[in-house]
């Protein structure tokens, strides 16, 4: 009898103490989707409206952008609704779904990013004559559409490894493509006449930043997909808060659209000298993007 009750009193205390380091995560996770809802929730409303009155015509650079943060907006009413814990779970089901999906879709708005600045430098006069309003509002409704289509048709299909498989696959897709993109327009800067070195600076600063998001905030999650981790441990609620804290990421992307405080910041982390362009060349206006 006093075996059995040493042993249950060394089982209890185990856990007791399990419990409290769980409620300390969640804890710590509570505090911190708290403080990213409190200052991204109006600074992203703030910067919608700033990009917003950036838009005019044959302007279409910060339609992208303003997509981005829509998303990222969305993602944060949908952390209000997880922080709120819904007794509701059909509905707490619903708006995770819609959650995965806009984590998704913003991916695919960095993408959009990405590529049209790379477009800039690298292709110059093809984006001059086809950058339109018509042909950005299709690509905006192509990525709002695929993720939906994509988890509620595909994803419904199959199970257990396979999902996970395909979703690290869907997901690690744009990585190659941000590189791509920033290697390519790095190569291309130097035979670029079309464009001011000032504007190479902002270019270069928004691709490094879109793949230092991805990479330190949604590259983890690929990782724990593929290694089939437990919804549990330190790894999944830090990969948790990462991806929680993209919106706030994406607001930086509003710095790399001002003219003076970039060019001193890629400088001083990219490290590459841009050629002086002859003022007398025509330069491709993609002010205040």
């Amino acid at each position: 009898m006093g075996d059995y009750n040493t042993t249950f009193t060394t089982g209890d205390h185990k856990n007791i103490t399990g419990y409290q380091h769980y409620m300390k995560i969640e804890f710590i996770k509570h505090v911190s989707t708290c403080v990213i809802i409190s200052i991204g929730f109006p600074l992203t409303l703030l910067t919608i409206y700033a990009l917003y009155s950036l838009i005019r015509k044959d302007h279409v650079a910060p339609i992208y952008i303003i997509n981005l943060l829509i998303t990222d907006l969305l993602q944060l009413c949908c952390m209000i609704v997880f922080e709120s814990t819904p007794t509701d779970t059909v509905f707490f089901l619903i708006v995770y779904f819609i959650y995965k999906c806009l984590l998704v879709t913003s991916v695919g708005f960095m993408v959009c990013v990405s590529l049209e600045r790379y477009l800039v430098i690298a292709h110059p006069l093809w984006y001059r004559f086809r950058r339109t309003i018509k042909i950005s509002v299709v690509v905006c409704v192509v990525v709002w559409v695929v993720p939906p289509v994509f988890f509620f048709g595909v994803l419904s299909l199959v199970s257990g490894s396979v999902r996970r498989m395909i979703i690290s696959f869907f997901f690690i897709i744009p990585f190659p493509l941000f590189i791509f993109f920033l290697v390519g327009t790095l190569r291309a800067l130097s035979a670029s006449v079309s464009v001011s070195p000032e504007e190479k600076r902002r270019i270069v600063g928004i691709l490094v930043l879109v793949l230092l998001i991805y990479t330190l905030l949604f590259l983890p999650s690929i990782i724990l997909l593929l290694l089939q981790e437990a919804r549990s441990g330190v790894f999944y609620n830090l990969v948790v808060i990462l991806v929680r804290v993209s919106p706030l990421a994406d607001l930086a992307l509003y710095v790399f659209i001002r003219k003076y405080i970039v060019s001193k910041f890629v400088a001083a982390v990219c490290c590459c000298k841009m050629e002086i362009s002859d003022n007398d060349v025509p330069a491709v206006n993609v002010d205040d993007i």
